[in-house]
């Protein structure tokens, strides 16, 4: 079984970095906010088709309506730092910094969620953070508002996350899809006419191909879930490293220097690391870490805890 949910977590992990080659290459042309806007319009027919299967039968109001509120504004606030980042920064190297999320998630759980981390777990988030700092390099080169927007991305996700882990087994799942999707469409349309630039239907294309993408790549990962053991699936993820080396030489004429690649290495360590010891049970009373969502930042993506645990619940 974890053959298939490996094969199923590859694909989906391969589609998502496609969609990140789109995101590059509107981001070139076009405002994070006017991206984040239409791929979440053209996500919400396919997303529709998920909320309208809930069986539950109640309204839509949140138990904890100021934690929901919190995940609205992370994943807001995710989506448009690294959306923002893969316009300016190396495919690759946005990637990296995006993959701290992880280990703020280990850090943000203390207070957040009452968790205790042990030396292992700190030592992982100490190496982790290590190759945040190898990857950045400050004094060596200029660092930009790219890399900022990577970080507060990867924190915006570490944030939603821990929120979802907090109130996700009070709050119903069509809640915790809807609302963020709802946010999206009202704060996003209200920022739009201020950046608007008019698209060709080739660039309105992409955004379908987004939005198709997300949505699709996000069922792979949750079928991947479905048929893996999560210390298996969720490590997966770092393949888009290998997809972003690819594309980015490809298309995008980058190169991936040493400092990105050891870095990356340990942020990578790190990361498999914390699955690991949360793995061994009893380490975490909470999902974990990188099973929360398979992505925190695209607008189409589903949370994939959240839907599993809906399906176990039929």
């Amino acid at each position: 079984m974890n053959i298939k949910g490996l094969l199923f977590a590859l694909l989906g992990f391969a589609m998502f970095s496609v969609h990140d080659v789109v995101v590059k290459y509107l981001g070139s042309s076009y405002s994070p906010v006017q991206i984040i806007f239409f791929a979440g319009l053209f996500s919400f027919p396919l997303l529709t088709f998920v909320l309208m299967s809930d069986p539950t039968r109640e309204n839509l109001r949140p138990v904890h309506p100021w934690w929901v509120s919190v995940r609205v504004f992370g994943a807001l606030g995710a989506g448009l730092l690294a959306f923002y980042a893969f316009s300016v920064l190396p495919l690759a190297q946005t990637y990296t910094l995006l993959f701290a999320a992880p280990i703020l998630i280990t850090v943000l759980a203390i207070p957040m969620l009452g968790e205790s981390v042990g030396p292992h777990r700190w030592a992982a988030v100490l190496i982790g953070l290590l190759g945040v700092i190898v990857v950045l390099r400050p004094g060596a080169q200029e660092l930009t508002l790219g890399h900022a927007a990577a970080l507060g991305s990867a924190f915006c996700n570490a944030l939603s996350s821990v929120v979802v882990r907090k109130i996700g087994k009070e709050e119903r799942t069509v809640v915790l899809l809807l609302y963020p999707l709802a946010g999206n469409f009202i704060l996003m349309g209200l920022a739009l006419p201020f950046v608007y630039v008019p698209m060709p239907m080739l660039d309105l294309g992409g955004l379908g191909i987004m939005a198709l993408l997300g949505f699709t790549a996000s069922m792979c990962v949750i079928a991947a879930y479905r048929f893996g053991e999560a210390a298996i699936v969720a490590p997966m993820q770092y393949s888009q490293i290998i997809w972003a080396t690819f594309f980015g030489f490809l298309l995008f004429g980058e190169s991936l220097d040493r400092p990105t690649i050891s870095g990356a290495g340990l942020i990578i360590l790190s990361g498999l690391y914390i699955v690991y010891r949360e793995s061994r049970g009893g380490k975490s009373s909470n999902t974990p870490v990188l099973r929360n969502r398979s992505r925190g930042y695209s607008p189409g993506s589903l949370r994939t805890s959240a839907i599993l645990k809906r399906w176990k619940s039929d």
